[in-house]
């Protein structure tokens, strides 16, 4: 026998001697959907595989998640994005916009502060791969931003037409993702993810009257992306719906509630998660 062939079956031994602990662990991305203020329980989530012990190769968020999905790649921890959540006011963000622009809000006081709170941080220079989804307004095209500064991205991504101005980003007008992907496991899935945990923030419609076009505009949002959503849910490897059906996508009077139910939610599917890391399976073989 050549030595060539000894080589090769000698390393073939070996690689069914391995335990199954030794495959190598999947790339693991986390799809972060939008959902307005119910985006606050992507930070109990991100509670949760913290505690665990659990750190994702990838993240990426569309509208809310991709602002909370920022500072979680750029190695911010669940209580430090906690504290945050919980100290910035409404009014921070609310700068209205002038007569005659296309929004309610211009969209610049929300990119200033993640600006100053990340320190004009590009995104390459964040400690996880990050990707934000957005949309371009006048394509319908759906655009991922993984260069640039973040500030930028997450302004595009949160651009709910109407009630923010639309941003130029990269030459291009760019709104938020959640027209053409509200739960981004497509995206995770073309940028490598071989496990993918999906948060899916967004309630179902709700029923009750609806006060004021900030809450028409959110609930109209919500009923065009939910059908989508769900289609790209079926494509994730897991998926985390916490409770959010209580508050309303305008609610950022229960950030406290929103933030456990995100990490009630992801609880049960901690072991899940786990196991499938550990054994090198990204998808459950289908029989």
């Amino acid at each position: 026998m050549s030595p060539s062939r000894r080589a090769l079956l000698g390393a073939g031994a070996l690689a069914l001697a391995l335990p199954a602990s030794a495959q190598p662990r999947p790339r693991l991305a986390l799809a972060l959907g939008g959902g307005s203020a119910r985006g606050l329980a992507h930070i109990g989530v991100a509670r949760a595989l913290e505690q665990a012990g659990i750190a994702a190769d990838l993240v990426v968020g569309t509208s809310a998640g991709a602002l909370v999905g920022a500072f979680l790649a750029a190695g911010w921890s669940a209580a430090q994005m906690e504290a945050f959540a919980l100290q910035v006011r409404e009014a921070d963000v609310a700068d209205f916009a002038s007569a005659g622009r296309r929004g309610m809000l211009a969209g610049e006081a929300l990119a200033r502060i993640v600006a100053e709170r990340l320190r004009g941080a590009q995104i390459e220079q964040l400690r996880t791969r990050f990707a934000a989804v957005t949309t371009d307004l006048r394509s319908g095209e759906l655009v991922l931003l993984r260069q640039g500064p973040v500030a930028d991205a997450v302004r595009a991504s949160c651009s709910i037409p109407g009630v923010f101005v639309p941003p130029m980003v990269q030459g291009r007008e760019l709104v938020d993702g959640g027209l053409v992907s509200p739960l981004p496991v497509r995206a995770a899935r073309q940028l490598g993810a071989e496990l993918v945990l999906a948060v899916d923030v967004a309630a179902r419609p709700r029923r009750q009257e609806l006060s004021g076009l900030y809450e028409v505009i959110l609930q109209s949002f919500e009923i065009m992306g939910r059908a989508l959503a769900d289609q790209e849910a079926l494509q994730a490897d897991l998926v985390v719906r916490p409770d959010t059906a209580q508050f309303a996508s305008s609610d950022f009077g229960a950030r406290r509630e929103m933030i456990q139910a995100g990490y009630e939610a992801a609880q049960p599917l901690i072991p899940v998660l786990r196991k499938r890391l550990d054994s090198g399976v990204a998808r459950p073989r289908r029989g």
